[in-house]
């Protein structure tokens, strides 16, 4: 399959690094000189400087033979021009980022008018993760698949002498729940039942909904859980202005902090249930004057990754139920672990997760990045047509690196074993690294006749 990503900002080098393991011919444009060199040092991947709104430029490359468009710059009206301008001259299928929140009402006639296949929101699609977790009645950072019939939890075992230094095995309370991933000092560890665990793991624990709720009851103190129904958000960018409406319509007394007195007003007349106040929210006079005590949980959603993580984690120590950061830069991904925050929220990695979902096509169900970006969950219905049904799991020879977490059959979550053997229409969950996402394409997605399950793009069309 042939990818043409316009703009290599954060969002644009994620996709790129992703779509190589889809084994994707990528091809990346961008107007700026160090960019480019940065992508030839780290991505196998054919590179163009130019302004892809020089629409010469897209004649040249064939754009016509190209599969899918993504359109990543930093300007939203250019992502859509050079989008509905690559689909009238061949170009498959089209996806362009658009931030402002002006087009927010205007997306379906953007995409119905301008014929560009989709519009991703990255500010918005962060929003509403973070409304989320925020308005689950317990605390552990999760994420759901099968319409929330199958949760996964992060927990960091601490010093908890109920998991230090047992073998995974050993753990008890475990018999309908997986531990399918370890994360140690920032390095990913597939787990067996030999694995021993140690202090500070953080292990990631897959089961059924119910099954999830009731480790969250026991490990995270549910006699202190409560509803949340005040909020504060520091910072009013794109984020915290969709977060705070977002939060208005669930009726949620929300708080928004900016410095920028012209933001204020704007947000003020955008969201006029929020309190606007003015002023500079890394202040704890002004954080103590508004009766931080008062509220249920904290956004730390400025600009700067280094504030927000530093807000956060001060804010929940100083005793707030939630305390979240969002953050757009990888480099912390080893520490974030180690820091004791309820979530962090990374924008190229939601984004990323939602674009690879509309790219994979009919078979993926849902896909979500690991934090460190380096590997996947993936919800796959299995086709009548796969080798691999009727088969125990343990014959199938997956490799290292590839784990089914869980299988959704009718009703029913199973917590898989080498015995489970795997029927059509069974919903499965597949953690899966980067370097192994062809050999699951191969395994859990129907054949077809070309292109893998990527070429499905031109069946929707």
């Amino acid at each position: 399959m042939k990818v043409l990503i316009v703009g290599c900002g954060k969002l644009g080098f994620r996709l790129a690094s992703s779509l190589i393991y889809e084994k994707c011919d990528v091809t990346v444009i961008d107007m700026n000189e160090k960019v480019i060199e940065n992508v030839n040092n780290s991505l196998d991947v054919l590179t163009i400087n130019a302004n892809a709104l020089d629409f010469e430029i897209l004649k040249e490359i064939g754009i016509g033979s190209y599969d899918l468009i993504l359109a990543t710059t930093t300007n939203d009206e250019a992502n859509v021009l050079i989008s509905s301008v690559a689909k009238k001259m061949g170009c498959k299928k089209a996806i362009a980022r658009v931030r402002n929140s002006k087009y927010y009402k205007q997306i379906n006639f953007i995409i119905d008018e301008l014929g560009i296949d989709h519009i991703i929101n990255p500010d918005h699609a962060t929003a509403k993760s973070i409304e989320k977790y925020l308005l689950k009645r317990y605390l552990l950072m999760s994420d759901e698949f099968a319409e929330g019939r199958v949760k996964l939890v992060d927990f960091n075992i601490g010093s908890d002498e109920n998991f230090i230094g047992k073998k995974l095995f050993e753990l008890e309370g475990f018999e309908n729940l997986l531990i399918t991933v370890i994360s140690r000092n920032g390095e990913t560890i597939i787990p067996n039942g030999d694995t021993v665990l140690k202090e500070n793991d953080v292990i990631l624990v897959s089961g059924a909904s119910f099954d999830i709720e009731e480790f969250d009851r026991t490990h995270s103190h549910i006699n202190q859980a409560k509803d949340v129904k005040k909020v504060m958000i520091i910072g009013g960018g794109k984020l915290g202005m969709y977060l705070g409406m977002i939060l208005s319509e669930e009726r949620v007394e929300t708080t928004i902090i900016e410095k920028d007195e012209d933001r204020c007003m704007e947000l003020k007349e955008r969201i006029p249930n929020c309190v606007i106040i003015n002023g500079d929210g890394t202040d704890f006079n002004l954080l103590n004057e508004e009766m931080i005590d008062s509220y249920d949980a904290f956004v730390a959603a400025t600009g700067i990754d280094e504030t927000n993580l530093l807000m956060a984690l001060t804010v929940k120590q100083g005793g707030m139920y939630k305390s979240v950061a969002k953050i757009s830069r990888p480099n912390y991904n080893k520490i974030l672990d180690r820091l004791g925050l309820d979530g962090a929220f990374n924008t190229s990695f939601i984004t990323a997760s939602e674009i690879l979902k509309v790219v994979r096509g009919s078979g993926a169900l849902g896909v979500s990045l690991t934090l460190d970006g380096e590997a996947e969950f993936t919800e796959i219905i299995l086709n009548e047509k796969l080798k691999i049904l009727n088969k125990p799991i343990k014959d199938l020879d997956l490799p290292e690196g590839l784990l089914i977490s869980s299988v959704v059959r009718g009703g029913d979550v199973l917590v898989p074993n080498g015995d489970t053997v795997l029927q059509v229409d069974d919903r499965i969950i597949v953690f899966c690294r980067h370097e192994q996402i062809d050999i699951m394409k191969q395994h859990f997605y129907k054949p077809t006749k070309r292109g893998g399950i990527l070429s499905e793009l031109r069946n929707h069309l």
